[in-house]
């Protein structure tokens, strides 16, 4: 009897199994102000080559972040940590979703060599959802906080976390490591959380900045939104409000930019002088740094808007 071997080659396992069945979305033609160049630096080589070396995850890479080349360039990388699977499922994000597998003890010591090699004075962490975990990654952060601290005394730190949805004492585990910067984007207006943010809460995240400040005064505290998505302006300048009253420092609004066509569709490029006129009134509100462009990340320009950030506070307390 011949036993005949199957030599099918195993499926490849979907980025997006949840949007697999979704209709495709339109995809409308980017604009100029939104055309960037294909990486091709020896700096991007360079920073890729440490980041492998590693075993790193970045946020530039999984995000398909577009600044990714000029960032890399320059040897500024945002380390994602807990893998690179997320347990969330956005409309919006292109990082992978599915169920994650188990953290890895030794990254916070390689994120710490990683950024020691870079020679980061600046340097921003963010994470996958990790809702599978007691702590939502709380105490993985800490560590790797205090891991780039131990290598790289000079770095300022800034992190970009998840919600820590039900996951009571996260959050203060985090600030006690003391981060430069707390950093947690709200996405969208709340109008649109049910289409684009369904598995978080709009004013669980609000409270979330306003708790960081007041367990830590000290704290810069920041987040970030997208337009694009089909929001208005009223709505936007309400999320401002919200931010200023839970005192945050430090707002960022990027172009939302459809990852794949089984995505969120854009429902219009927002052109760079509605950025200005929104910076004009953030600014206003009293947020202490600003930044509004169709390029705009949480990332993007960070050691450069840092400091700026603690020049700002300077300048408000002497007068």
């Amino acid at each position: 009897m011949v036993t005949l071997l199957d030599t099918t080659e195993p499926k490849p396992r979907l980025r997006h199994p949840e949007k697999a069945s979704r209709p495709d979305t339109p995809q409308l033609p980017k604009p100029p102000w939104l055309r960037v160049r294909a990486p091709s630096s020896p700096g991007f080589a360079q920073t890729r080559k440490i980041m492998r070396e590693n075993g790193l995850n970045t946020v530039c890479e999984e995000a398909a972040c577009p600044n990714i080349g000029e960032c890399w360039q320059k040897r500024h990388a945002t380390m994602m940590i807990m893998g690179d699977v997320c347990t969330r499922a956005c409309a919006f994000c292109n990082v992978a979703t599915g169920r994650p597998g188990h953290l890895d003890s030794d990254e916070p010591r390689r994120v710490g060599d990683a950024v020691a090699c870079l020679g980061l004075e600046h340097v921003v962490v963010t994470s996958v959802d990790r809702d599978d975990l007691a702590d939502g990654g709380a105490h993985h952060f800490a560590e790797t906080i205090q891991a780039i601290r131990s290598l790289s005394p000079q770095t300022t730190i800034e992190v970009l976390t998840p919600d820590f949805l039900r996951k009571d004492g996260a959050l203060d585990i985090v600030i006690a490591a003391r981060p430069d910067v707390f950093n947690h984007n709200l996405e969208t207006v709340p109008g649109l959380y049910p289409k684009i943010r369904p598995g978080a809460r709009y004013f669980h995240s609000l409270r979330l900045l306003q708790r960081a400040k007041e367990i830590d005064a000290r704290m810069f505290t920041k987040s970030g939104i997208m337009v694009g998505l089909g929001e208005t302006r009223e709505a936007v300048l309400q999320v401002m409000d919200d931010l200023r009253s839970a005192d945050v420092d430090f707002l960022t609004i990027g172009q939302y930019m459809q990852p794949t066509r089984k995505h969120a569709a854009v429902d219009r490029y927002v052109p760079p002088d509605e950025f200005e006129s929104l910076a004009r009134s953030a600014y206003a509100k009293g947020f202490l740094q600003v930044s509004a462009s169709p390029l705009t990340r949480s990332s993007y320009h960070a050691g450069d808007d840092f400091r700026r950030l603690r020049a700002a506070r300077e300048a408000r307390l002497d007068t």
